[in-house]
């Protein structure tokens, strides 16, 4: 197991683990550490929007679900503390790892509040 802490937001917000970028997401469904490219075309799922339902996460490129019942339930477990996420990966203790930037799409930054 591969214990990794990185920022939430801003600079270090893209933990990259033997070359597979995650990112931290906060939806009003919840927070979780996701996959920053769609397994389905590798598009850009950091930038996703969620759909009408609030349920799943749609891929810029090809609108393609990803659904965040499955990231929450059986994503990486993380737990945040302020701007740092720590979070525990099934990888080798000694596996390849860096943290880079990746903007986040407004619908993964925080539950939108009403004004």
């Amino acid at each position: 197991m591969l214990v990794l802490t990185f920022a939430v937001a801003g600079v270090g917000n893209c933990a990259e683990v033997g070359g597979v970028a995650y990112v931290y997401a906060r939806t009003s469904r919840g927070s979780f550490v996701a996959p920053a490219r769609c397994s389905h075309r590798g598009g850009p799922l950091h930038l996703a929007s969620i759909d009408a339902s609030g349920n799943r996460l749609l891929c810029p490129w090809h609108e393609q679900p990803t659904s965040m019942t499955r990231l929450l339930r059986k994503g990486i477990p993380a737990v945040r503390s302020g701007n740092r996420v720590t979070a525990v990966f099934a990888v080798d203790a000694g596996t390849d790892t860096a943290t880079t930037h990746r903007p986040l799409s407004p619908d993964l930054c925080g539950p939108r509040r009403a004004d």
